[in-house]
């Protein structure tokens, strides 16, 4: 498992390109019967991706967080980006499709990641937060999943939101997570945009060719800076950043956040004019 410290905004006024991206970019996150994880100081959030292959794979960061197993004080979200697989939580077996989602209560101890087809293995991408509560395991299949359709075809960013994590779906201590589409035609996510002083973010780009790439905005509004992300990437937004994208063709993104509060719309807009 990676760490990644927090930055106070003024640092990054002195970063170069390749300085920025080892603060903020996570460039792998999926190898076949590997996990790859990164613990953020930001919010003490883990993430990223377990691509069980021939064998299953679980998350053993006992002694790394001081617990005497990974969910002792944390919960769990799940989205699958790959082909089929499965969820196993303490002996109970979830089936994951493609974009299927899963909470996972605080206090589970076993959780094992499976891929039906070995040669075409699924994708779990997982963030966990500290948990005060223990709330119900809940699984949150892609095809109940009501999206806001948001933007519109003039402005390029036609989106379907589809909130997972979200207290519209299920309870979580402060973790949300979900999924946007962007829609063909369109590139825009989150613009005009925004920050949330109360609630720190993840950005996962995927749905991605290989030659398409995404240009993640971030840094404070009077003084903005971009991050270059191809396929299946990854970005850390603190909470006194914007965090908006375009790409060269449609793609898909997961978002993951926690904080103070599980508001989704707390946030504050940022004006047009008031980006440099």
């Amino acid at each position: 498992m990676e760490v990644r410290y927090a930055n106070h905004p003024e640092e990054i006024k002195r970063y170069n390109t390749d300085e920025l991206r080892e603060k903020f970019l996570v460039e792998k996150l999926f190898e076949p019967g590997k996990v790859h994880l990164t613990y953020t100081h930001v919010e003490r959030m883990i993430f990223g991706g377990v691509t069980p292959a021939n064998e299953a794979l679980t998350i053993k960061l006992d002694k790394q967080l001081g617990v005497s197993y990974f969910l002792e004080r944390r919960e769990l979200g799940i989205i699958n980006i790959g082909n089929q697989g499965s969820v196993e939580l303490d002996g109970k077996t979830y089936d994951m499709k493609r974009h299927d989602g899963l909470y996972v209560s605080r206090g589970t101890k076993e959780v094992w990641f499976h891929s039906n087809d070995p040669a075409n293995p699924a994708k779990f991408y997982i963030i966990a937060a500290p948990a005060h509560h223990t709330y119900p395991t809940v699984k949150i299949d892609i095809k109940d999943i009501q999206p806001l359709e948001l933007g519109e075809s003039g402005t390029l960013n036609e989106r379907k939101i589809h909130q997972y994590i979200h207290p519209n779906v299920c309870e979580s201590c402060q973790l949300q997570m979900g999924l946007t589409m962007i829609m063909p035609g369109s590139v825009w996510n989150t613009m005009p945009a925004h920050t949330h002083d109360r609630r720190s973010e993840i950005y996962l780009y995927f749905d991605m060719e290989e030659d398409t790439r995404a240009f993640h905005f971030m840094g404070e509004p009077h003084e903005t800076r971009h991050l270059v992300l191809k396929n299946e990437q990854a970005v850390i937004s603190p909470s006194w950043s914007i965090h908006s994208g375009t790409a060269t063709s449609d793609y898909t993104f997961i978002w993951g956040m926690c904080g103070e509060n599980i508001t989704y719309t707390d946030m504050d807009h940022i004006r047009m004019d008031q980006l440099r």
